[in-house]
């Protein structure tokens, strides 16, 4: 089973986008709806909120009278705190009562308007962002919904911004075109990504490999590595972890490959949450795991994942603090980033590597892995000459 938490800003359009994926096979578990189940009338939800704010937000037949109770809590933080303590923990649990009854191959898709702003993106294998300009948003909550303009502003300016929702998002669905754009974004991200990701889920399988073939530096890595480490963190405890490797670099020119560290007290403690981190996405590798105690190499022991996600390959290694592998990881990165030279030296290695692998990772490593062990000596006295130390950052 695949969980995707799909979100946006009122009137971006995500209704539509939950629709037509219902329509290619998801299971959809609707926020929205649940929260207006959760409090109908003859329920103990409803009861509370009439306990917690009083007979007036009532309407004359026992329904719960929503403009009277946002009049109440609209401008209340503390009043919303109250209302969110009613509704959230019931719309969990009968979440999670329609996803354990969805099928075991399912793709289920959680429309939660909220998702952003409540921080529940890294409980979501896959979060999709659907976007529409803030204008485009008035005009149709004015048009469309007949809202009044004042409203359909401070509705949108009450809601996460564009930056926070583009940091939150593996997948970002852009609205502003014409319907069928947006239904062909829907299909070929069904199609490309949910599918395989589903049955790689399923599987605990990794997706294929990237292949060997550098390409140009991408800004947007940083932060992809941020918003996965967040989402591996939450299934390891709130452990630390960190961007490594040639994407961790800037300006350098690599594979499309996030390297990340997981840190651990011992390595031993992996296998608790090993299953935790398949569940979001990160299937364990035993065959690549290194776990001699006495290697020729800096890097070993540790715990490889892979990623089960078609569209953003990861290497995850899991390393216990204070190993030399661990060590090694931060020092290469730091010291590459630091030492021009070393970076250009670094860089002819990966693009002989790409030319004599033929697009094929083991032969990729073959040529780049003996200049990462010989290079150590020079980066340790890079280390000692600038006063390093390891830094998670």
């Amino acid at each position: 089973m695949l969980r995707v938490g799909l979100t946006g800003g009122i009137g971006s359009g995500k209704s539509t986008v939950a629709r037509r994926l219902v329509g290619r096979g998801a299971v959809l578990v609707d926020s929205d709806a649940l929260a207006r189940e959760v409090v109908a009338a003859g329920t103990d939800g409803l009861a509370e909120i009439v306990a917690a704010f009083g007979d007036g937000v009532l309407t004359a037949d026992g329904d719960l009278d929503r403009p009277a109770l946002a009049s109440v809590v609209f401008g209340d933080a503390d009043a919303r705190a109250r209302l969110n303590a009613i509704v959230h923990p019931r719309v969990r649990s009968r979440s999670d009562e329609l996803i354990a009854r969805a099928p075991a191959d399912a793709i289920v898709v959680q429309d939660v308007p909220l998702l952003v702003e409540g921080g529940m993106a890294p409980l979501f294998p896959l979060v999709v962002v659907v976007h529409t300009d803030a204008e485009e948003r008035v005009r149709r909550l004015v048009g469309q919904r007949g809202m009044p303009e004042a409203d359909a502003r401070s509705r949108i300016a009450a809601q996460a911004d564009d930056d926070a929702r583009r940091a939150a998002a593996d997948v970002w669905l852009d609205n502003g075109g014409a319907p069928d754009d947006l239904d062909a974004a829907v299909d070929a991200l069904w199609d490309g990504r949910l599918v395989p990701f589903e049955a790689n889920l399923r599987r605990r399988e990794p997706a294929r490999s990237a292949g060997a073939v550098l390409v140009d530096p991408d800004p947007a890595w940083p932060a992809h590595a941020a918003r996965l480490a967040a989402r591996i963190s939450a299934a390891a405890g709130g452990r630390e972890v960190t961007h490594i490797g040639s994407t961790a670099v800037p300006g350098l020119p690599a594979r499309d490959v996030i390297d990340l560290q997981l840190s651990v007290d011992a390595l031993a403690d992996a296998a608790g949450f090993r299953d935790a981190l398949a569940d979001v996405g990160f299937p364990w590798r035993p065959e690549i795991d290194h776990d001699d105690p006495t290697p020729p190499g800096p890097v070993r022991p540790e715990q490889c994942h892979g990623t089960a996600d078609p569209g953003r390959p990861v290497h995850l290694h899991v390393r216990e603090t204070g190993s030399p592998g661990w060590r090694y990881a931060l020092l290469l990165r730091d010291w590459l980033r630091a030492d021009r030279a070393a970076r250009d030296e670094y860089l002819a290695v990966t693009r002989r590597a790409q030319a004599e692998s033929g697009g094929d990772a083991a032969r990729y490593a073959a040529v780049e892995e003996p200049w990462l062990d010989g290079a150590a000596a020079r980066a340790e006295a890079w280390a000692v000459s600038s006063g390093w130390a390891p830094s998670l950052g």
